[in-house]
């Protein structure tokens, strides 16, 4: 499992170089879009949809709503990731209280709430330099695979076992670490502040749980376990991109607050 995992991530990375440095920003924006559209797919399993018809509807409702935004940037960008960052934190206050019964509609409104904000806030860094991307998808990964290998060495205290019983606290923190050494690493090689740094990348990482535990929530409701099956051992595009829902907003957000761009 663990090898195939590593060969998944390894040709997904080459992908992501290719988008991210190789080809036009047109058709890198575009494959954004795609990988959203995919999410919007595999959240409308989630939604108890009866027959493909159904879920093809709900992707349309979400390309929508994405196109919507591209045409509008840059002006709707600030006051949509700040109604991402007001949504995350009260994903954060649900997650506290959850088993709880969710209706399809709130379903349906929710996957918007998740993929639309992930759109623009990827777009936004994407157009900001492709490096500022990357760097807000290394804290992400580095926070995933901290929390992955703590938690397997170290695991014993359960962070939400009605939500996903696998994750512990001992991986946050091992999480957190992985991410503070990289904020050093940053720090190091460039003009960035450390005192700067190191928070901003901490609070986006802590974020990054967030999303992962809010997706989890939504597949347990739905009874599922994966997303999907696109990537061998990581499973669909939601399992990938949960973090990154959340911490990409935070992020992009950020960058203007603490003026780091």
């Amino acid at each position: 499992m663990l090898i195939t995992r590593i060969i998944t991530a390894v040709v997904a990375l080459a992908v992501l170089g290719i988008v991210l440095f190789v080809i036009p920003p047109r058709f890198a924006e575009l494959f954004i879009a795609l990988v959203v559209l995919a999410g919007a797919w595999e959240w409308s399993g989630f939604l108890n949809a009866s027959g493909s018809m159904s879920r093809i509807a709900y992707v349309v409702v979400v390309s929508a709503v994405v196109t919507a935004t591209y045409v509008f940037l840059p002006a709707v960008t600030v006051p949509m990731l700040q109604i991402a960052f007001l949504w995350w934190f009260g994903a954060f206050i649900w997650t506290m209280f959850f088993p709880t019964p969710i209706p399809s509609i709130v379903r349906m409104i929710v996957g918007v709430l998740v993929l639309v904000p992930m759109f623009l806030a990827l777009i936004v860094l994407y157009r900001i330099g492709p490096m500022v991307l990357l760097l807000a998808l290394l804290i992400v990964w580095a926070a995933d695979a901290g929390a992955y290998f703590a938690g397997k060495q170290f695991g014993r205290v359960k962070l939400a076992p009605d939500i996903s019983p696998g994750k512990t606290w001992e991986g946050v923190f091992g999480g957190l670490l992985a991410v503070a050494l990289l904020a050093v690493a940053v720090a190091h090689w460039s003009d960035a502040s450390l005192t700067v740094l190191l928070p901003f990348c901490l609070a986006v990482a802590a974020l990054s749980i967030v999303g992962d535990l809010t997706v989890s929530m939504f597949k347990r409701t739905a009874g599922v376990k994966d997303s999907g099956t696109l990537f061998p051992g990581h499973g669909g595009v939601l399992d990938r991109v949960d973090s990154v829902a959340a911490a990409a907003p935070l992020f992009a957000l950020g960058l203007g607050w603490l003026d780091l761009v």
